[in-house]
């Protein structure tokens, strides 16, 4: 079948057309974005501003049109924490669904988690082992471990790349600013190390999300344009000495590094800065890079499904 699935990102919303059938790997078909940055489209009571909900309202009627181009026989749309921590969530999702016919499936942080685990768990295998899972988006950092393909413990923090980046002033922030983030962050995931800890030390240490990409190109992994196949990582080392250096680094000058794109520069300094956290905080040395995240776990439950 042709499948399409809508991912509503804090950052991006994006199509993807894939190929699917039960048992078989998902082929990309096409893919269709734009950034909308919804998190920053926030009212001074947390809700999704009117312009905010327009904007994603035409770009899902806009992939419905693009998906029936592409032959989409079945069309899937999900939303993560931009519309699920916003105050009005429930008229913004009534919105969009009368307009384009499609109903967003509004994810639970922990249920992120656990289908982000999944997609890694089937890109790398069972022979794996024990996985420990990084995935940092644009509003929340996601964390699981297991043996199997239901992590044994998966959490969500609010400490995505995006909404840590609206906490700081200035182009670049000062370095007050960077050492009370520093804190705050260690902290969160302080919190939840214990859980993750108590599972069991991880055999394969996996990071996902364009934020990691981006830091792993920065540190110096292979280019998108060398395939999904090729092995990326990012050592702890090579990031550590970096951080200071985006530190440094205006928003401008950031976008001009390999990797990092001019939508994600601003916001990939907080992201370094979380991911360093976590490798520091749980004895990583070296994680490696999945090239499938949130949106394959998504097709991938779908497919377990229709094998039932």
């Amino acid at each position: 079948m042709r499948l399409g699935v809508i991912d509503v990102g804090s950052n991006t919303v994006h199509l993807l057309v894939v190929d699917a059938y039960s048992g078989a790997h998902p082929l990309p078909d096409y893919s269709h974005k734009v950034v909308l940055r919804l998190a920053e489209h926030l009212t001074p009571d947390g809700d999704i501003s009117a312009a905010g909900a327009q904007m994603l309202t035409d770009f899902v009627q806009e992939c419905t049109e693009v998906a029936e181009s592409r032959g989409v026989s079945e069309l899937m749309g999900f939303a993560t924490s931009a519309i699920r921590d916003a105050g009005n969530t429930d008229e913004v999702l009534a919105q969009v669904e009368a307009a384009s016919g499609v109903g967003l499936q509004v994810l639970a942080g922990e249920d992120e988690s656990r289908l982000t685990f999944l997609a890694a768990r089937r890109w790398f295998g069972w022979s794996s082992g024990r996985l420990l899972l990084v995935d940092i988006g644009g509003g929340s950092l996601e964390l699981a471990a297991g043996i199997d393909e239901d992590a044994d413990v998966a959490v969500s923090l609010p400490l995505g790349a995006g909404r840590l980046t609206r906490e700081l002033d200035g182009d670049p922030p000062t370095p007050g600013q960077l050492k009370e983030l520093r804190k705050n962050v260690r902290a969160e995931i302080a919190d939840v190390r214990r859980d993750i800890k108590k599972v069991g030390v991880p055999d394969r240490v996996v990071g996902s999300s364009k934020t990691i990409r981006a830091l792993g190109r920065v540190c110096g992994a292979a280019p998108s344009g060398e395939g999904p196949y090729v092995r990326r990582t990012l050592a702890r080392a090579d990031l550590t000495a970096r951080v200071p250096e985006l530190a440094a680094m205006t928003a401008a000058e950031r976008s001009a590094l390999p990797g990092v794109s001019e939508a994600r520069a601003p916001q990939v300094l907080a992201g370094a800065i979380v991911v360093e956290s976590v490798m520091e905080l749980f004895d990583i040395e070296e994680l490696e890079i999945c090239p499938w995240a949130l949106r394959e776990g998504v097709i991938l439950r779908r497919l377990d499904w229709m094998s039932q």
